[in-house]
């Protein structure tokens, strides 16, 4: 039996997911939590197999914060993301945290099941979509830090902001503008958001 942890700050999704799951006879859900605070304390009392974990966990740390959290836990769970988001820089902090698997909240539910099967089994298990947009990274690869840097022009930052954001002088900023510039191939901030955006590189601003 495959002992399964939910993770996700909507009430109705755990609930759906936890239908779904209990009709499967290998796999059981051993508890459910809204945010990162209430996984860790859920994975030290039930020790899951498997955590099913969204990226978006309203205030507090996000899912990708409380993966590192989890994994970083004595004989931790496979941490299996599933969620809406699919833009690279979502895509890579999950994976840079620790998650095993990435699936989208689209995918139909054997898609689901099998997903979990494979984690729980060790193994790395990417949504179609999210493998194709990792191989079709072309051109030279924007760094984490490049990828940051973006997120936070988007938000509409100055330099100067990003200066102290990120402890750097505002010299080392525009070193990493310039950067960001050639491997996008635009000439502004405005461009390299627009176009950071459309390739799925971070999301829109609301």
């Amino acid at each position: 039996m495959i002992r399964v942890a939910l993770v996700d700050d909507h009430p109705v999704v755990r609930a759906g997911v936890r239908a779904l799951l209990e009709g499967q006879e290998d796999l059981s859900v051993v508890g459910e939590a809204p945010d990162a605070n209430s996984a860790e304390q859920l994975v030290a009392a039930f020790h899951p197999d498997v955590v099913l974990m969204d990226l978006n966990l309203g205030a507090g740390a996000g899912g990708a914060e409380a993966t590192a959290r989890l994994r970083a836990l004595p004989d931790p769970p496979y941490v299996l993301v599933l969620t809406t988001y699919d833009t690279e820089a979502d895509i890579m902090s999950a994976i840079d945290a620790g998650a095993s698997g990435y699936l989208l909240k689209d995918a139909p539910p054997e898609d689901l099941f099998r997903a979990i099967r494979g984690t729980a089994r060790g193994e790395t298990v990417l949504a179609p979509a999210v493998a194709a947009r990792l191989m079709r990274r072309s051109g030279p690869t924007l760094t984490e830090r490049e990828v940051e840097i973006l997120t936070l022009l988007a938000s509409g930052k100055s330099n100067r902001d990003l200066a102290k954001l990120l402890f750097v002088s505002e010299a080392t900023v525009k070193s990493h503008l310039a950067h960001i510039y050639s491997k996008l191939e635009v000439d502004n901030r405005a461009g390299a958001v627009n176009r950071a955006i459309e390739q799925r590189i971070i999301r829109p601003t609301r």
